[in-house]
Formats: C-alpha cells, structure tokens, sequence
C-alpha cells in the first residue's frame, strides 16, 4: 500500500449515490467551509465494501447519503480546532482514518427522497451522537440499526461516538495519503 494510491471519485463510480460533502459547506462544526473543493473520494478498497452497502441499501429500499470521505491531512486541523475532543475527533498527530481514504460518514434516505432520522444530526458532537444511545426515539434507533446492517454487511465497522462514521475494520494498516486537494486554513 502506497500513499500514493489513485483514489476512486464516488460522484463518478456511484451516479446512485447523494452527496454532499458537509466539509466543502459551512453546515459542519467549523461554521465554515473546510474544503476547498467538493470532491468525494475513497480508497479503492473502501469503495469495494461501499459498493456492496450501495447495494444492500438499495434491496432494503434505501440510498446512502455521503457527508464525507477522503479528508486532506490538512482538514483536520481545522476540526480539532472546532472539537479539540479525541472521543470525537481524532488529533492531527495521529491522523484520521478518512485522511487514508479507508473512512466514510453516511446516513440513509427513504424511498420518497428523505434523510431518515436518526436522533442526532451529522457533526453533532454529543452522547446523543453514539451509534446505540439510550435516550432516543424508537424509530430513530431502528435507522440506525438499519444503517449499521448496511454498512456493516459490506465490511465496515462504526466506532463508537458518531453513528454516522464507518470505516475498513484494518484501517490504521493503511498510511496517511498526500493531500489531494487544498482546505481552508483554520479560522
């Protein structure tokens, strides 16, 4: 494995695929656009196992919702600013899983085109935010185990603060990448 791996474009590998990169907007915990561009790329392996949750998805009458993948190293600085927190953000020394291309930030949406519920929103940085947290909703719970299924059975495992992140079960095997595109310095 090199770090200078070609990265798969999931806007063009996955047409089915909604994304919207939250880091590329202000709608994240920055308040502000930490990507300088809207690229959504993934590690070859990573968008193996997410073909086969693509397609779990779809059996199950869903589409997967990307909110992230690829980070640039420099993406993070930015984060840890917002979130200097390791149960919810990994510091910049050690590097994110996403920063390998091995990570993937999703949700689902329904067949009639809406984002499930899922009791807590992307980036939000809080118990609420654990993938089996107590305290919410049935039905935002059962999303959230349909998510899990999802991902889960196309090899991902989640981690446990943010039931929105899923990643490849060996991901620290995998080294940093170079950066591929420019991030905003943090403010």
């Amino acid at each position: 494995m090199t770090d200078e791996c070609e990265l798969i474009d999931l806007a063009v590998t996955f047409p089915q695929l909604t994304i919207d990169m939250k880091y590329a907007t202000a709608d994240n915990i920055c308040g502000q656009p930490v990507y300088c561009e809207d690229r959504c790329l993934l590690h070859p392996d990573a968008a193996a196992a997410l073909e086969k949750s693509i397609s779990i998805a779809a059996l199950a009458g869903y589409t997967l919702l990307v909110y992230d993948a690829y980070r640039p190293q420099a993406a993070q600085q930015n984060l840890w600013q917002a979130c200097p927190d390791p149960a919810y953000v990994v510091e910049v020394s050690l590097g994110s899983n996403h920063s390998r291309g091995t990570a993937v930030d999703v949700t689902l949406i329904d067949s009639e085109g809406q984002v499930l519920d899922m009791g807590a929103g992307f980036d939000e940085m809080h118990e609420r935010s654990h993938p089996y947290y107590p305290g919410l909703t049935r039905e935002a719970l059962r999303n959230r185990l349909m998510l899990n299924a999802i991902m889960f059975g196309g090899g991902f495992t989640g981690i446990a603060t943010e039931w929105w992140h899923f990643e490849l079960p060996d991901s620290g095997s995998y080294p940093l990448l170079t950066d591929r595109f420019a991030c905003y310095p943090p403010a």
